[in-house]
């Protein structure tokens, strides 16, 4: 074909491609080289005909995947010849729907650099307005209603575009061109402060108001893009502390924010990692180390080396941070354990007694959205909670396959859905143990078959029968049902994140998951592949006297663990642990277990570290998931490379790690007046030279050097680096976590990817 021969191509362009100016990005770059032809949204993505030189049309496919938005993906571009038709001008034609849904939907993202001009330009028709953005930036996910993605089809549709935003919106040279969201002052949505009544307060600048009554030590409900946050000053520590107390969260760490770099780091430590990953337009909380001494109210992150640290992702946000803030509290407006509030009215509602005034708008929010929560471990980002910023964008599965509804677990709940090769992981839901968790848990259900438009083929569920999500997932008529065991969606997250198949030797270290036996486990060595596992080793049981009031009260466990050790002479142990406990209490919790009354056993990595942190004094009682171990690990003294012992056995060819080891072990510590920093210390990295040399001993008898890591004992940082570095100097290739969280987050993806292994036979 000659070079200058006029040809006409037909491409169809799949992946983020809508609402991220990817038609305008087209409309000018066929302009650049001179071709004719159209391009338009529909349900599958962006399609795209172009007409000219057959040079010129080539140059144009290459800079098409070369020269993207910021942010647009191309997932799969398809191309064919078809017949020229001698247009000549190029156009952007109406979006259409179609019968067969394929479009991805962008995350919400961050002010981009030019709108912040912009935002404090007084000389800019849009100077300090909180709604501010482009085709580059602002809300996506959570205000998309249906697909293609166009502005009736969000809850912007309320707002007609005035004469000046139209003719941007219309003007293929603007960089709001075809933006669904843009609006200005004059025909756009607006703020409203208002008292803990709803009534209107009136101010000159009510984001300076608003922040002038932050200043004086006031908590604010502040609409964001996902739902509410709570915030304070976080440099006041009357206010965080008053926080809490309405709030009901004694001492779970607070998210904080601040306006940029340079602030953060007067309080808190980063890499060029945790930097690159805070100035994301995805805008997550990092988690990073605090400045000694620290700078914050100590009621931000009490116990605890670090805080976690975001920095503006709204206009409203870059507005009330620039009135001169080291850092405000930003935390999830909701009471403990309820979903995130979204309208104004359910806020308002909700939030009374807690906020003592509401910043909203009147802008609904289709999609609740939490912030995302990463950590940089190992080198690399690795997710904690996956929600605003990435969801819905999905992660690419090794081959197609049926479509498939994953519930996942109880707690961190998550949905999954695929279709094709992408799975479609939904946001965060929180725990699913109330009225208002389980219709949010409904609610995203709903919203991400409908804008995917996927109809399950099959539903995927754990084993356990009291989870609201297996009992939905029963409660399901005319599918099929997969129940996949805990542990294995743990390993099976990991599989599909790398796009492999298995097997592997999976390592699923958590603190619950119901088991094929019955039990509880949680400390699991597997030869697993997508579509079974093999339980291969495991921490040896131990008894958990209570049930959930064990996991509630460590003491419990530490008790039990030390009976379990050292038997009725537990209670002549000369340790402090001995001489603070309430014999009382103590006697009643081993007759529970001497009875068998409401005593089940568990193989739990994470009670293990329940108990370690009880017998070294420093966690009696869990005021929320997780407290006890990460308390541990942020005790635990860093120069310190000594281990506790570890204790292996086989029975009946399954590898035992023994508890009991690590208990005698910390005692004789105890004994030996060494601190708990210490024994904190020496705990972690005995732990993990007994999963070291138990994989070694699988390695041996199995022959299989992949290892895979999940479980939510991975998100401790001291423990997950140790164990990656030290698998890695014996050999193993190790596949871990960074798209999916190793947490509960991730169980939906796993047993999504199992359903679709098991029907693919």
């Amino acid at each position: 074909m000659e070079p200058s021969e006029r040809v006409r191509k037909r491409l169809a362009v799949a992946g983020v491609v809508q609402g991220v100016g990817f038609r305008p990005f087209v409309y000018q770059l066929a302009a650049r080289h001179g071709l004719a032809g159209w391009v338009l949204n529909d349900a599958e993505g962006v399609k795209i005909e172009v007409e000219g030189p057959w040079e010129a049309i080539n140059r144009f496919v290459h800079d098409l995947q070369t020269e993207l938005p910021p942010l647009a993906r191309i997932a799969d571009l398809a191309q064919s010849f078809v017949p020229s038709s001698g247009e000549t001008s190029f156009i952007i034609r109406e979006s259409r729907a179609g019968a067969e849904r394929s479009a991805l939907i962008s995350p919400d993202t961050n002010v981009c650099a030019d709108c912040l001009k912009e935002l404090f330009d007084p000389a800019d028709r849009r100077f300090r307005y909180p709604f501010i953005n482009c085709t580059n930036c602002g809300p996506r996910y959570t205000i998309v209603t249906d697909v293609p993605y166009d502005r009736p089809n969000t809850t912007m549709k309320d707002f007609p575009m005035c004469a000046a935003c139209s003719r941007e919106y219309h003007d293929p040279a603007d960089r709001r061109f075809h933006a669904q969201p843009v609006a200005c002052p004059a025909c756009g949505p607006a703020v409203q402060l208002q008292d803990p009544a709803g009534r209107p307060l009136d101010a000159p600048d009510l984001i300076r108001e608003a922040a002038a009554r932050l200043k004086r030590g006031e908590i604010l409900a502040i609409k964001g893009l996902g739902g509410f946050h709570l915030a304070c000053d976080a440099t006041n520590e009357e206010a965080v502390r008053e926080l809490r107390r309405r709030k009901r969260r004694e001492e779970k760490p607070f998210a904080v924010m601040s306006n940029d770099i340079e602030t953060v780091m007067q309080y808190a430590e980063a890499g060029e990692a945790e930097r690159e990953l805070l100035l994301s337009f995805r805008r997550p909380i990092v988690l990073l180390r605090k400045r000694e001494p620290e700078r914050l109210a100590p009621s931000v992150a009490p116990r605890n080396r670090s805080y976690g640290v975001m920095l503006p992702c709204t206009p409203i946000q870059h507005l009330l941070l620039a009135e001169g803030f080291t850092a405000l509290v930003m935390t999830s407006a909701n009471v403990s354990d309820e979903p995130l509030c979204i309208s104004n009215t359910e806020a308002i509602e909700r939030l009374r007694g807690i906020a003592d005034a509401f910043l909203v708008h009147n802008r609904d929010i289709c999609a609740r959205s939490d912030d995302s929560i990463a950590r940089v471990m190992a080198g690399r980002e690795r997710l904690l909670r996956r929600a605003r910023g990435y969801v819905p964008l999905p992660i690419a599965l090794k081959r197609d396959g049926p479509k498939v509804l994953a519930v996942g677990a109880e707690l961190k709940g998550a949905i999954c859905l695929t279709k094709g090769r992408n799975a479609f992981l939904g946001q965060h839901l929180g725990d699913l143990k109330n009225a208002q968790a389980l219709d949010f848990f409904e609610e995203t259900v709903a919203h991400l078959r409908r804008i995917l438009e996927i109809e399950p083929e099959i539903v995927a569920h754990d084993l356990h029968p009291d989870y609201f999500s297996t009992r939905y997932a029963l409660e399901l008529t005319g599918l099929p049902l997969v129940g996949v065991q805990h542990h294995h969606a743990h390993i099976a997250a990991v599989l599909a994140e790398h796009g492999e198949e298995g097997p592997v030797l999976g390592l699923a270290l958590d603190g619950t998951g119901f088991g094929t036996d019955g039990t509880i486990w949680g400390g699991e060595f597997l030869i697993a592949d997508l579509r079974d596992f093999r339980r291969v080793g495991h921490l040896a049981p131990m008894p958990l006297p209570g049930g959930d009031a064990a996991i509630a009260e460590p003491w419990r466990t530490a008790v039990a663990y030390l009976h379990a050790a050292f038997g009725p002479e537990w209670a002549n142990l000369d340790i402090p642990f001995v001489k603070r406990m309430e014999m009382g209490r103590a006697r009643v919790v081993i007759q529970m277990i001497e009875r068998r009354v409401n005593t089940p056993f568990t193989t739990s990595t994470g009670r293990l570290f329940d108990a370690v942190a009880s017998l070294l004094g420093i966690c009696d009682r869990n005021t929320h998931e997780g407290q006890a171990p990460m308390e541990l690990e942020a005790a635990a003294a860093e120069d310190v490379m000594s281990a506790l012992p570890q204790e292996i056995r086989r029975e009946n060819g399954v590898f035992l790690l023994d508890p009991r080891s690590y208990i005698h072990s910390a005692v004789e510590r105890l004994r030996d007046n060494v601190p708990a920093e210490t024994i904190s210390a020496e705990f972690h990295n005995g732990l993990c030279n007994g999963v070291i040399e138990t994989c070694e001993r699988i390695r041996e008898a199995e022959n299989i050097s992949s290892v895979a890591l999940s479980g939510g004992v991975f998100q401790n940082k001291l423990l997950f680096e140790r164990t990656v570095r030290e698998l890695e100097r014996k050999d193993f290739r190790v596949l871990t976590y960074q798209l999916v969280p190793p947490n509960d987050g991730c169980i939906a993806l796993g047993q999504a990817a199992v359903a679709r292994a098991r029907a693919s036979g």
